[in-house]
């Protein structure tokens, strides 16, 4: 991932029919009046400027409606017109690896309906990507009171998980934590925390807990969905470390490759395992890597940006790497 980048409601549950997891302006309208030269006799500013004078306050009159009404829109008002507003259609271009195809199209119909995700700006959709505005929209605690709000790391938009997505409908703070995408009880809540306290990354050395990153945001929001859906902890686990293959194929077969070197049966290693900081961190990965011999360069989790065709701006963060 990008070492410069970091220190930078409302929809039912849809129900998940497959399993594919391995054994979730204000407008401001402006009004530039431009008087006419002014008339020495009273009689002839009357005559001539009476009508558009009268013009003028009723526009004014009017934009004070609209105003007013655009500011007291209602929410299933504003995300209607923010799907309407939409010229294009984004397309899922990879999706169907980690959950349903037909849960991931429904994911993202809401996440465009909402103006989390806009197609002027991000039309092909990659898995990765939906998870991420997924995690990013979802109203949840992790979001509100987690180590990402902790005011040392200068908020949310300093993180690459937030300030990095730049295709939203507004600004990306319009977004985060603000659609109950999927809403969790009591002890749902409690098992998306524990299991993101456990997951880790090849790309830094912060868990899930921390989605600091777009790979830790995603993850996130599988999580909260699969937990919205009633999934056992056993399966979000399985998720899980088929999500982090998929983002990080490369890091993973040299896993692998380690296992086999130290003679551990693979098939032993539990997902927990794998996705502990002693593999799946930034640091333990690397411990692990330097006892592989390389072959070739390594693909997947090389940014945190949104790959839309072109060099998206974000803002930079001090410190290098994934960790705080």
């Amino acid at each position: 991932m990008g070492n410069g980048y970091k220190n930078m409601d409302k929809k039912k549950n849809e129900n998940l029919t497959d399993t594919k997891i391995s054994n979730g302006t204000e407008h401001e309208t402006e009004y530039e009046i431009q008087e006419g030269s002014r008339q020495e006799k009273p009689k002839e500013f009357g005559n001539r400027y009476m009508i558009p004078i009268a013009i003028v306050i009723a526009g004014a009159m009017l934009a004070g409606a609209m105003i007013y009404n655009n500011e007291n829109r209602s929410p299933e008002t504003q995300t209607a017109e923010n799907a309407a507003s939409q010229n294009g259609q984004a397309t899922l271009v990879d999706g169907g690896k980690i959950l349903p195809l037909e849960t991931e199209k429904k994911m993202l119909a809401a996440l465009i309906a909402n103006g989390t995700i806009n197609p002027a700006k991000l039309s092909q959709v990659t898995e990765l990507n939906l998870l991420w505005a997924y995690g990013l929209a979802n109203k949840n605690p992790v979001l509100e009171t987690g180590p990402i709000m902790d005011v040392r790391y200068g908020g949310p938009t300093n993180m690459a998980s937030v300030g990095g997505w730049t295709v939203t409908t507004g600004s990306v703070m319009d977004h985060y934590d603000k659609h109950a995408l999927a809403p969790l009880t009591s002890d749902q809540q409690a098992l998306v925390e524990k299991i993101a306290k456990g997951i880790y990354r090849p790309c830094c050395n912060n868990s899930t807990y921390f989605p600091d990153c777009n790979h830790g945001m995603a993850m996130l929001g599988l999580l909260e969905y699969l937990a919205s859906q009633g999934r056992t902890g056993e399966e979000m686990w399985n998720a899980a470390i088929t999500a982090n293959r998929a983002w990080f194929p490369d890091q993973y077969e040299t896993i692998a490759q380690y296992l086999k070197i130290k003679g551990i049966d693979v098939k032993s290693v539990t997902p927990q395992m794998l996705l502990s900081a002693e593999y799946s961190s930034g640091s333990g990965f690397a411990r692990i890597a330097a006892q592989v011999p390389q072959t070739r360069q390594e693909r997947g989790g090389s940014g945190c940006g949104v790959d839309t065709g072109g060099t998206a701006p974000a803002p930079q963060r001090q410190q290098d790497g994934c960790g705080i």
